[in-house]
């Protein structure tokens, strides 16, 4: 596995050379919030489409 520092340094080679700082937070807060998601989903599972549905429905407008 590579380290957090080889993560971003790939990351920063994928981003534009205009990119702002603003751009490279974003970038990392999301990837953040996925590895989180899928470390969640790894330790409590997930859920299947129709349960997601049902817990959404009192919520969604068809």
């Amino acid at each position: 596995m590579s380290s957090p520092k080889k993560k971003v340094e790939s990351m920063l080679r994928k981003l534009p050379d205009d990119c702002t700082i603003e751009d490279i937070q974003y970038h990392l807060y999301v990837l953040g919030k996925v590895r989180q998601g899928l470390q969640v989903a790894d330790t409590e599972g997930v859920l299947q489409q129709a349960e997601v549905e049902g817990l959404l429905s009192k919520w969604l407008i068809e």
